[in-house]
């Protein structure tokens, strides 16, 4: 038995957060007449997290480090995310902006928090070891 979050195993999560954030990295990119490069962050982040993710589902044995490795750019994005209210204020501001830093910051956020959650589950039942 492993740790689930929303009914959904680690391992599976990763991948969907890591894909929700490529995919509209490179949409943000596409959508802003590629005027910028900095539109591939979530794309820059997410993949990690989505590569990590399946590494884990891939490999049991190695699944801790891997993990651990995904839930650092899970921080990552939502430490990047922490902007979003100073994007809030600038009257200049984009929606693509706006969107991309709402979805570091909560993506990031809800994904490092289930993580955290995963990993004192399994300190707790004794299986950090073997995940």
């Amino acid at each position: 038995m492993s740790y689930k979050f929303l009914g959904i195993e680690m391992p599976l999560l990763s991948i969907l957060v890591g894909g929700i954030l490529s995919a509209w990295g490179v949409a943000a990119y596409v959508i802003s007449d590629m005027a910028s490069v900095t539109a591939f962050i979530p794309t820059i982040m997410g993949t990690p997290i989505a590569v990590m993710g399946s590494a884990a589902a891939q490999m049991p044995s190695r699944r801790k480090l891997f993990m651990h490795i995904a839930v650092v750019f899970g921080l990552l994005c939502a430490l990047g995310g922490l902007r979003l209210p100073m994007i809030l204020m600038d009257a200049d501001s984009s929606g693509i902006l706006i969107i991309s830093h709402a979805l570091l910051l909560v993506l990031g956020g809800v994904f490092t928090y289930a993580c955290i959650q995963s990993f004192r589950w399994a300190r707790i039942n004794g299986k950090l070891d073997s995940e």
